[in-house]
């Protein structure tokens, strides 16, 4: 299963997150995993954000072998609910993640994922990192200027592209990361209702293949992007 099973927003307000991402995307984000900001992560200046965790047969090798590439833990590898283990990892171009236990049975993303977007330093390192060790393949190569260029990669190889690895280095003000995309049906509302709330709206950018997408900040100040495809207009 070596791809994201599931979202964890970390936030420094969770109700008001929880109304927030009700309204952007109706009730089924009711029930999204959304939990307070640890002191540990304040203190590092974590601001709040989606964590993306990455289901894997064995956690501690999993570990031993991102940190053998340059990745650092962040704290301990701790046990879930489902009786499984979890540990935090900086990958090495500097976005965090996390790897855990992969379920027997997962859910769909709520809210909806269609795309997992890393913002990297040490792109080739981070990129061929992720291959090597959960077996993602690289795809297509594009130039977005502006927006960089975007390295797609797939889950595996008779699989679509899942997302693309985008190097931070031409791109100002732009941080390590990995932003995730959320499916809306119309972009227009949906980019209204985050300003409505106070949050950040950049574009709406109009992609090669005629999807429409706006990176936002959410009222907490956590980074995601919002994507409707061209092929529901």
């Amino acid at each position: 299963m070596k791809r994201f099973f599931k979202l964890q927003l970390r936030t420094t307000n969770v109700p008001a997150a929880r109304a927030f991402y009700t309204a952007l995307f109706g009730e089924g984000a009711a029930n999204a995993d959304i939990v307070p900001l640890p002191e540990q992560a304040i203190a590092r200046g974590a601001p709040a954000h989606w964590l993306g965790y990455v289901g894997v047969e064995d956690v501690d090798e999993a570990v031993r072998s991102f940190v053998g590439r340059g990745a650092t833990q962040l704290g301990p590898t701790h046990p879930t609910n489902d009786g499984g283990r979890v540990a935090i990892l900086r990958d090495p171009g500097g976005a965090t993640f996390a790897v855990a236990t992969a379920p027997a049975t997962t859910r769909a993303l709520q809210p909806e994922v269609v795309w997992q977007q890393l913002y990297a330093a040490n792109v080739q390192q981070t990129a061929a990192s992720y291959c090597d060790l959960f077996g993602w393949r690289l795809s297509d190569r594009r130039d977005l200027g502006a927006l960089g260029v975007h390295q797609e990669f797939t889950w595996r190889s008779d699989e679509p592209s899942a997302g693309s690895v985008v190097d931070v280095a031409g791109l100002k003000g732009v941080h390590s990361h990995w932003l995730f995309h959320f499916r809306v049906a119309a972009l227009d509302p949906a980019m209204e209702v985050v300003r409505k709330a106070g949050g950040v709206v950049i574009g709406p950018m109009e992609l090669p293949n005629g999807d429409r997408i706006a990176v936002c900040e959410d009222p907490q100040r956590a980074a995601f992007a919002l994507r409707e495809s061209s092929h529901g207009r």
